[in-house]
């Protein structure tokens, strides 16, 4: 799973608080379409599944259902982690959160007993935020396209510096369908479907938990 403000958000936030990038804004504003998809994607159950520019040669898969909370798996080089949200609340997984520590060149080994654990930590902006359109989103015409589907999207970007982020929303339904995003020399693009589908979604137990401040004294800091 994710810089308030301009900077664009990652593809699909992976770690909370510590990653490259983090969720931008609340998505309430913008064009009317922008605000009718980042309605839809508040109330609909969804899935959404590719690359990531968080981890070289990583791909990352997203569940989310407004009643039950925000699953997100990422796999890189090495393994794979998985993040949740519920209620303003995120829990990463330890090995995960020391991988996106690591991207921001802060070495930190998990201790073996904590291979399962997942670190808790705020998701400001709530849960939704790591996937809505950002507010700083402004329609591109010059990018509309139509998928390979035949559904015809409008395009919405978003940039600062090296990164940048392109929604398509379906013309007709307004269902953010693809996000194709860069950062630093990194490509991913981010296909959403299965909207109204049925996802089991548990949040980890209260006792396979820590807090930040736990986790940074148990891996020294």
């Amino acid at each position: 799973m994710a810089v308030h403000g301009s900077t664009p958000r990652r593809a699909l936030a992976v770690v909370a608080a510590v990653a490259a990038t983090a969720p931008t804004g609340c998505g309430a504003g913008g064009d009317p379409p922008v605000g009718k998809a980042n309605d839809l994607l508040r109330t609909t159950s969804f899935h959404s599944s590719g690359g990531t520019t968080a981890f070289a040669g990583g791909s990352q898969e997203l569940w989310w259902d407004p009643e039950q909370g925000l699953r997100t798996k990422a796999s890189r080089n090495g393994g794979s982690g998985e993040m949740y949200c519920e209620d303003g609340q995120t829990y990463t997984g330890a090995a995960l959160l020391a991988d996106a520590l690591g991207q921001k060149g802060q070495d930190v080994t998990v201790p073996a007993g904590m291979a399962d654990v997942f670190v808790r930590s705020g998701a400001p902006g709530g849960c939704e935020a790591y996937f809505l359109i950002p507010d700083a989103a402004e329609r591109t015409p010059a990018s509309d396209r139509t998928t390979a589907e035949g559904v015809r999207t409008e395009a919405f970007g978003v940039s600062a510096g090296t990164a940048s982020d392109t929604y398509y929303v379906d013309s007709d339904e307004s269902l953010l369908v693809e996000l194709v995003s860069s950062r630093e020399g990194r490509f991913s693009t981010t296909e959403y479907d299965s909207y109204g589908g049925t996802f089991p979604i548990s949040m980890p137990p209260d006792a396979g938990t820590v807090s930040m401040e736990e986790f940074r004294r148990r891996v020294g800091g």
